[in-house]
């Protein structure tokens, strides 16, 4: 895969993106000139494999949580890394970039999601709601993107790169400490559960607050595009 913004601004203010980006030029500068964008994309999408294959057969055993973490890290690297090493070598192919990082990270999610419900460890339809709201997100910074001419990675701090990490701690702590189940007003909810249903309250709550400024913005825009 190649640079995904070149024809529009590209925004990371999560936690770790200094961090991300000082790691990246790393390793950009030190990857194999047989190792190119296109590969890393494709390596990228077998973590992704990985993740939903693991998260499943751990309903034959647990240590497959350690496997789909590795799975997260391949496919951080991967997805993380074409573009980056892409601008590096200044072969960027923005249209081409954006359009294949996308369809896959869409079928990815899908993957990664289904291989989550499969689990022993996630309640299936907690699983497919937390998908519909990433979807939903993703949705939404396709089209700021279209719009704004702004590619936003991240919000409240959180991008995919956070994401993983926390689905990382919670398959370390689920392994060492178990995934006990609690008895709410709604039914019965296990601890990986609360981890998903987290991220599905701050995937709906981001998505209908910037659809709110962003539209409010965009509309007094245009207003005043059009007196002039």
């Amino acid at each position: 895969m190649t640079n995904k913004d070149q024809q529009h601004t590209r925004v990371n203010k999560a936690l770790l993106s200094s961090i991300e980006r000082t790691a990246l030029a790393w390793l950009s500068k030190r990857m194999p000139s047989w190792v190119t964008p296109d590969l890393l994309t494709f390596f990228g999408f077998l973590g992704t494999i990985l993740i939903g294959v693991s998260y499943y057969l751990t309903n034959q055993n647990a240590a497959f949580l350690w496997l789909a973490s590795l799975g997260l890290v391949i496919n951080w690297f991967g997805d993380s890394l074409d573009g980056t090493l892409a601008r590096f070598r200044k072969i960027e192919r923005p249209r081409y970039g954006f359009f294949i990082d996308h369809v896959i990270d869409g079928l990815g999610e899908v993957i990664i999601m289904f291989g989550v419900g499969l689990s022993p460890y996630v309640d299936f339809r907690i699983a497919m709601v937390a998908l519909v709201g990433y979807l939903l997100l993703g949705n939404l910074v396709y089209i700021l993107t279209y719009v704004r001419n702004e590619f936003r990675i991240s919000y409240a701090g959180l991008s995919p790169t956070e994401v993983r990490l926390i689905l990382i701690l919670t398959n370390a702590m689920v392994f060492f400490f178990g995934n006990p189940k609690f008895q709410t007003r709604f039914g019965l909810f296990s601890v990986y559960d609360f981890v998903i249903v987290a991220l599905i309250l701050l995937l709906f709550s981001i998505y209908l607050v910037m659809t709110y400024i962003n539209a409010r913005q965009i509309a007094k825009e245009e207003v005043i595009k059009g007196h002039k």
